[in-house]
């Protein structure tokens, strides 16, 4: 083995599989790019037929190499290109043990077809007689009807292996479902769901990866996802106690799941509910039902005099608002018009929803529709969900590159307003591209939240200038120093205010946790195109505020042009 276990390596996962020991592997689960044309940050999934294809049976044949001769292989892959994989996979050399179908809620509404609520999960063994399969696993078998129905003696009390069925909707038909088939009902993992890491749009269940690893792996064993995505494989294979071995080609998506592995516990419970069905009520006990004036559907009830709904002032909005305003409870789900424009995800589902309102207007003039109903205090009062929670040790990391986004969106594109910028999708791209350039490897979501707090600490960042002493005010920037000649151990840890200078003129006045990190020189990348050095006035023993004011005061007295000035200015 060349490559390190318990690691996600960042890379081609073609050419990473060239790497493993032939034979060394005992469980591959691959959920690659289906080709639809999803959005991912670095991968086309645009591929024409023919390529699609070809790249797929090279992938396919690297996994074939790495599994040892009772290895097992799942395939999940959606319906445009399930049959095709299937054949690839046979022609390689795998046998088909089982065609699972993925049943879940919260599915992909359709205009032209049934609505998609399933995906197709291949079981393969690399030898047709020999492999790992935990039947007697308790967590595998589920109630017979033996048990269940009749009470019957001759009942095995281990429970059996499931069997295929169809169903239409599982929660209200009792006993009728639940893991008792080979289409398996796992609730997709929405937007909204508290096990979501949400940095990747196609997470999969822990519950639905944990009965894979399960079943055909054991106790330290080696996992491998070629296509690690959001970490699930990997973080379900450590708590069951399994190696395992990641690859992917997006560096942010790498750093992600790392973190969220790092946090999993060997041996601690998978997420989202053991049970699928407790997930998802019945219908007749539904929040919609018992909830409907509350839920993010809102009740038109409680919206509407007549046929007219009416916000909190008692006014009827227009058939325009109308729309709007049902979009931003539907795709919301009790988030803030804040998040749903930072989140591209929720930004998205409010454009889609708008749509299915039946808006024709463009993503940027509904966005500016619900913004001015939020200024006018007319966003109906619904109990609002906290933002994910971003540290200011975390923004730490990256606000310097939304500040710049920001100022360098404003001068380019004439775009006054953060507002503006993130409700017109060039705007919005272009300083998600930026932020990129000064702090890669962080998720639009970051780079934009850290704008929106950026602009709400900016009259507090004004008030800690103003309460300067005299003497601070006084203070001036020390000479600069080049990138060679800082002295980074020096500084290492130490917060403080530093100035990114070119031979002529200061570029940057930012602020940090770290000044070491955040100086820190790499020939091969540096995004202060120009920069020859830093000046640096570490405040290691200062409160925020006065480094906060210190920042301020300097970006009024020398102006740099990469700096918003409404940080310095009322």
């Amino acid at each position: 083995m060349t490559l390190k276990l318990n690691q996600i390596h960042q890379g081609d996962c073609i050419k990473l599989l060239d790497k493993i020991e032939a034979g060394s592997v005992n469980l591959a689960f691959a959920d690659p790019p289906f080709n639809i044309g999803y959005e991912y940050d670095v991968y086309d999934d645009r591929k024409a037929y023919e390529h699609y294809l070809d790249w797929s049976r090279q992938w396919m044949a690297g996994i074939h190499r790495a599994l040892r001769p009772d290895g097992t292989f799942w395939l999940a892959i959606g319906d445009e290109y399930a049959a095709e994989l299937k054949l690839i996979a046979r022609d390689l050399g795998f046998s088909c043990r089982s065609w699972v179908i993925w049943y879940y809620t919260f599915g992909v509404n359709c205009t032209r077809k049934f609505n998609r609520s399933h995906a197709h999960l291949f079981h393969f063994s690399k030898d047709p007689k020999h492999f790992t399969f935990n039947s007697e696993d308790p967590t595998i078998r589920v109630p017979s009807a033996r048990q269940l129905v009749y009470a019957d003696a001759r009942a095995n009390p281990k429970g059996r292996l499931p069997d295929d069925t169809w169903i239409l909707r599982p929660q209200d038909v009792a006993g009728g479902f639940g893991e008792n088939s080979d289409t398996w009902y796992f609730p997709r993992v929405a937007g909204t769901f508290k096990e979501r890491a949400g940095f990747h749009g196609c997470q999969m269940p822990e519950q639905l990866l944990g009965r894979i690893v399960r079943a055909s792996s054991n106790e330290g064993d080696l996992v491998l996802d070629p296509f690690t995505g959001s970490g699930t494989t990997l973080t379900v294979a450590k708590k069951l106690g399994r190696d395992w071995i990641g690859f992917e080609l997006s560096p942010d998506y790498a750093r992600q799941a790392t973190k969220r592995i790092e946090t999993a516990e060997v041996g601690s419970e998978l997420n989202g509910a053991a049970d699928p069905l407790a997930s998802a009520p019945a219908t007749i006990n539904g929040k919609q039902r018992k909830q409907a004036e509350t839920e993010k559907r809102a009740s038109l009830s409680r919206l509407s005099i007549g046929s007219k709904l009416v916000g909190p002032d008692g006014r009827p909005y227009s058939d325009q608002e109308a729309m709007i305003v049902l979009a931003y409870l539907v795709a919301g789900a009790g988030f803030s018009a804040d998040q749903m424009l930072a989140d591209p995800e929720l930004n998205a589902a409010f454009t889609e929803q708008c749509r299915s309102n039946g808006s024709n207007a463009e993503p940027s003039q509904c966005f500016r529709k619900l913004l001015n109903l939020r200024k006018a205090g007319r966003l109906p009062r619904v109990e609002m969900r906290r933002p994910r929670s971003l540290k200011y040790s975390d923004i730490d990391a990256y606000s310097f590159a939304s500040e710049i986004a920001w100022q360098w969106v404003k001068f380019n594109l004439k775009i006054e307003s953060l507002d503006e910028i993130l409700c017109d999708p060039k705007g919005a791209a272009e300083f998600d591209r930026i932020a990129a350039r000064y702090a890669p490897n962080h998720t639009p979501f970051e780079y934009r939240w850290a704008a929106l707090s950026y602009r709400k600490r900016a009259k507090d960042y004004r008030r800690s200038m103003s309460q300067l002493s005299r003497s601070m005010k006084k203070t001036r920037l020390p000479r600069m120093q080049t990138w060679l000649n800082l002295d980074r151990h020096a500084l290492a840890d130490t917060s403080g205010v530093y100035a990114i200078c070119d031979e002529n003129e200061k570029l940057y006045i930012g602020e940090t946790l770290n000044l070491s990190g955040r100086l820190a020189y790499d020939n091969s990348f540096n995004p202060f195109d120009g920069a020859v050095g830093a000046a640096v006035i570490p405040m290691p023993n200062a409160s925020d505020s006065e480094v906060h004011g210190m920042r301020s005061e300097l970006i009024r007295r020398y102006e740099p042009h990469l700096n918003l000035k409404l940080l310095a200015y009322a």
